[in-house]
């Protein structure tokens, strides 16, 4: 797995785990749904860490904890 579907798959788990969409997150990020959309698309190869940073903003979460429990986790 490479880093922009790690980054992608972490989105999805904490979606899930607080029982919200990807919608719901990218609203409250400030993110219009089609970008989150094609961040999870395979084909997509990169992610920009502002935007990264946005999608934490709206979780409220800091990058550090959005970064360090995807990696302990594996």
């Amino acid at each position: 797995m490479n880093a922009k579907d790690a980054v992608a798959k972490r989105f999805q788990n904490l979606c899930k785990e607080r029982n919200m969409t990807l919608n719901e997150l990218a609203n409250l990020s400030g993110i219009t749904p089609s970008t989150l959309y094609s961040i999870m698309d395979e084909r997509r190869r990169d992610i920009s860490i502002l935007t990264i940073k946005k999608f934490c903003d709206g979780l409220e979460m800091s990058l550090a904890d959005f970064f360090m429990m995807n990696f302990s986790k594996n």
